[in-house]
């Protein structure tokens, strides 16, 4: 072996062991009810992963299912109406059960991809690729309902407002059937129900200030390191 070849060997493997997975899958139950345990073993919160279960084909070979879920934006939506508290990112140390399909008996499952706070990504390529070009896609859509707000809400109050901003978020959630046009959207008919001109324009501040948290996230998290 030439030195260099023994160097580039020694760095690839010092960059393997640098980028251990951070997570590990323990008490896998398989079944109609299947369920596996998840555990963070990183020094800081992993926001997003991808499971894959492979499980033994009827025709012969192994099927293999993906599931990914991405929590980085459950750092302002925890504890909120509707959230759901399997699918935020999982913090140093902790272990959480998480429910899959059924599964046949003989099944496997493992973690095929992981990305932790400071956006260090480490897995199967494609499963990494594939969570941060949700998060831009996502990141874009939250501008875009900020956007909105910032030029709607200095000159239009009460229900003029709300008409206002109905019209732009019909309008992008048409264009764009992702989950920020659409919760905009849901978020602006609700107020219609108030009367007082006071009380809307406080709960779309309200609402602006959230959605505004949530960009400033993606902008972030959405960069991968």
């Amino acid at each position: 072996m030439t030195l260099k070849l023994f160097c580039s060997v020694m760095l690839a493997s010092a960059a393997l062991a640098a980028f251990d997975m951070p997570l590990a899958v323990s008490d896998v139950v398989t079944g109609p009810h299947a369920h596996v345990r998840l555990t963070n073993n990183a020094r800081q919160p992993v926001t997003a992963w991808s499971l894959a279960a492979s499980s033994p084909s009827p025709n012969g070979g192994t099927h293999r299912e993906v599931y990914t879920a991405d929590g980085y934006l459950s750092e302002v939506t925890h504890g909120l109406p509707g959230a759901n508290e399997r699918l935020e990112r999982l913090m140093p140390g902790e272990s959480r059960e998480l429910p899959l399909d059924p599964l046949p008996a003989g099944s496997t499952v493992a973690v095929a991809a992981a990305v932790l706070d400071d956006g260090t990504a480490v897995g199967e390529e494609a499963a990494v690729a594939s969570i941060f070009a949700r998060r831009a896609k996502e990141r874009d859509a939250l501008k875009a309902v900020v956007d909105a707000f910032n030029e709607v809400l200095p000159s239009k109050h009460g229900a003029d407002a709300l008409s206002t901003l109905r019209e732009r978020f019909a309008a992008l959630a048409q264009r764009d059937d992702t989950m920020p046009c659409r919760a905009a959207l849901d978020a602006v008919q609700q107020f219609q129900r108030k009367t007082n001109a006071e009380e809307i324009d406080r709960s779309l501040q309200t609402y602006a200030d959230f959605v505004k948290r949530e960009y400033e996230l993606a902008v972030r998290h959405a960069r991968r390191k």
